[in-house]
């Protein structure tokens, strides 16, 4: 195991200079409580941002070295290009971009050449630093370039991504001007996590819609490499949170903060994501409808300083100022203020007494990537009381269903649940934080970190143990053992291997030379000849039903031998699926001229290769998203070959025709798979180790021997005869 290389836009340090000296404390919470194990275990690196600007020369190098024995590598930027970094593309742009917040986007979004400039900084700073065997791990949305960069310079590194904001949906990324880059960029990764099971969709779905690239389930087969998705729901240091709130220190705190009242706590950074202004229009809301808990109820929401220097923060922080003065006024007395409203940073100590003392937990964000307090607040209940009023569009409503969901664009539903909260029974609030609680102990920050890190470091050993990615090599050395073995069975694709390809599918029929070939083939002594295709059973009883060798249609799911010559169905299939397809296929050919529907028995088919080539790719993306989408719960994939796109059985691949071929082979016996789209990696894959693999053409493929043309695959067929 090598060392761990961490990139994130911070350190896990708090910097501070005081005069000559330099102070130097770890950072308590989110990632850099997440990662500290596992980058003291591993002896790695931890490359990010000090917080420092501008400093005296000896006290920056004081500051470097002391870093450096603390495993940390600072990424220093000139004033300029990290205001046009972080303020400019970083939270400008990004930022509410993703957060779905478009109306908050600049008119101009201009500044992608200072993200890009500074990623490559920090690529060459990682670069400098990798050792052979290292493990790259990189945080979040300042870094969307660097995966690719570091991959162009370090082919065989492991490299994980993990994305700690939401992922939008592919009509929202569309707006980002840098689309493509930003994609192609994340691809350099071997593993690219997210919070929730919705933002890997979303960037699947925006792969396909910008870029063209399917992913097949969890998996994306780009530039010779197989790249893994995954979901990965951060949590937080549990251990930590217990041991706080059980102390007696907390327990007095909780005592002077209750005053009779009951509590509503929120605490947030102070961002425009979070909803504040919502929130507090929901309290408003909920004293109007509920005139009996004034006075009774008060909310205490404290609101963390961030990013002071951006303009439409500044505004944010107004706006909420002003809304706190409204509601007091309204409704506070000389004994009562309905909201206390604190602008500050708190302690770790002080929030989980908070945690302690509140009734109800408001995390209220308008969009958010997993929100960590909605937990923290969880862990510290270890009374298990408490209610959870959680929004719906942060990543953590996924894991604690037992809170009370709200859509925070609705502050009188918000209110309503706020009062469903602050009146529910105790053993329904037990019950549910009990629920709670056990979840949250059972994904902490440790496990997450431990566990994105066995994924993809298992995803890339398994990478560079696989079959090596197809070369220049000839097919010589193949030929002749194909000629010296005792027993020879040749799988071949049909399409684009045997005949070429026809921009109208019907019209790829065998000529007479090929008849003969795979004639004298079959008849070959100690040889079968199977035709592997996803062809429906009806062409290719067709057209080579009267030839001695054995026929798999539709990527195996139908066989026929050449004796009996019965078509039988080899896997159990649902069909309901297909009349939802079918007539969406039907529909995207007649209003995209010169494509075409293939229908089969199992599989269905679109066809654009006579389409104008630009506007057929463009239809095949929105027709597979559609696809995707809709067949989201059905036993099905979607899958692109040739200008084809192929909707067929989960499971239904080539490979399953050649484990019934294999399945009877005697010693000796030679193997060959000839193939030229995707869907033969799966043929190839499937084959054991001493066979012969051929690709046809160009593309990312498993197979070690490449071919450029349909008559290179003959004349190597033809050289088998005696």
């Amino acid at each position: 195991m090598g060392r761990l290389l961490i990139i994130a836009n911070r350190l896990p340090v708090t910097v501070r200079i005081e005069g000559t000296a330099v102070l130097v404390e770890p950072s308590i919470g989110g990632v850099a409580t997440g990662l500290s194990r596992l980058h003291q275990k591993r002896g790695g690196l931890w490359f990010g941002w000090s917080g420092v600007t501008a400093v005296d020369p000896e006290v920056g190098r004081a500051l470097e070295a002391r870093l450096l024995d603390l495993g940390c590598v600072s990424l220093k930027l000139p004033a300029p290009l990290g205001h046009q970094f972080y303020e400019g593309t970083c939270n400008a742009v990004i930022w509410p971009l993703f957060h779905y917040l478009t109306e908050r986007l600049p008119l101009e979004m201009g500044d992608f050449g200072a993200y890009r400039a500074v990623n490559q900084r920090m690529a060459d700073l990682v670069v400098a630093a990798y050792q052979p065997g290292d493990t790259i791990w990189i945080h979040d949305y300042h870094y969307l370039l660097l995966p690719a960069l570091l991959r162009e310079k370090l082919p065989n590194a492991t490299i994980g991504f993990f994305l700690h904001i939401p992922f939008p949906s592919s009509e929202i990324f569309r707006l980002l001007p840098d689309r493509e880059a930003v994609l192609a960029g994340l691809l350099g990764a071997d593993l690219i996590g997210f919070h929730t099971a919705a933002y890997l969709r979303h960037f699947a779905n925006s792969l396909l819609v910008v870029n063209g690239i399917a992913a097949l389930g969890d998996r994306i087969r780009f530039a010779d490499r197989d790249i893994r998705l995954g979901v990965f729901p951060m949590g937080i240091d549990v251990d930590r949170f217990e041991h706080l709130a059980g102390l007696p220190e907390t327990a007095d705190a909780v005592a002077m903060t209750r005053q009779g009242d009951q509590i509503l706590l929120a605490i947030d950074r102070l961002d425009y994501t979070k909803g504040v202004p919502r929130r507090l229009l929901a309290f408003e809301q909920l004293l109007v409808r509920h005139p009996e808990l004034i006075g009774k109820v008060r909310l205490l929401n404290i609101a963390a300083p961030s990013r002071e220097t951006v303009e439409a923060y500044r505004e944010h922080r107004e706006a909420a100022d002003a809304m706190v003065g409204r509601i007091n006024g309204r409704f506070g007395t000389a004994t009562w203020v309905p909201v206390h409203y604190l602008y500050r940073s708190v302690d770790q100590s002080e929030v989980v007494a908070l945690y302690r003392a509140a009734d109800v937990m408001l995390v209220t964000p308008l969009r958010d990537g997993m929100n960590l307090v909605a937990k923290e607040y969880v862990a510290s209940r270890t009374d298990d009381d408490g209610v959870l009023v959680l929004s719906e569009f942060a990543g953590a409503a996924a894991e604690l269903g037992e809170a009370i969901l709200i859509n925070p664009y609705d502050p009188i539903g918000a209110a309503e649940s706020i009062y469903q909260a602050l009146t529910m029974p105790v053993g329904d609030r037990r019950a549910r934080m009990r629920a709670m609680r056990a979840r949250v102990k059972a994904g902490d920050v440790h496990l997450w970190a431990s566990g994105f890190l066995a994924v993809v470091e298992q995803h890339r050993l398994d990478q560079q143990i696989g079959w090596p990615p197809a070369g220049p090599e000839s097919l010589v050395g193949a030929a002749e053992r194909a000629q010296r073995a005792d027993r020879l069975v040749l799988l071949l694709d049909y399409d684009g291997t045997l005949v070429p390809l026809d921009p109208a599918p019907e019209m790829a029929l065998p000529d007479d030379g090929l008849l003969d070939l795979l004639a004298r083939l079959g008849t070959r002594r100690r040889t079968q000849v199977h035709i592997v295709s996803g062809r429906s059973s009806g062409f290719l009883d067709r057209w080579l039903g009267q030839l001695p060798i054995h026929l798999h249609a539709e990527f195996g799911g139908w066989y026929r031998d050449p004796v009996e010559r019965v078509w039988h169905r080899t896997v159990t299939t649902p069909t309901g699926w297909q009349e939802l397809v079918r007539p969406i296929l039907s529909e995207f050919s007649r209003v995209t001229p010169g494509s075409a529907v293939e229908f089969k028995r199992e599989c269905l088919a679109w066809h654009w290769r006579r389409a104008e080539p630009r506007f057929g790719r463009r239809q095949a993306r929105e027709l597979a998203l559609h696809l995707t989408q809709l067949l989201a719960n059905e036993p099905v994939e979607v899958l692109f070959g040739h200008d084809v796109l192929e909707v067929r059985p989960q499971g239904m691949h080539k490979g399953k025709a050649l484990r019934r071929v294999a399945a009877g082979r005697p010693s000796r016996t030679v193997m060959v798979g000839i193939g030229d789209e995707p869907a033969d990696d799966d043929l190839f894959r499937a084959l054991p180790a001493d066979a012969v693999r051929v690709r046809v053409g160009p593309g990312a493929t498993v197979a070690p021997i490449r071919v450029g043309s349909v008559a290179e695959v003959r004349s190597f067929l033809w050289g088998l005869l005696p």
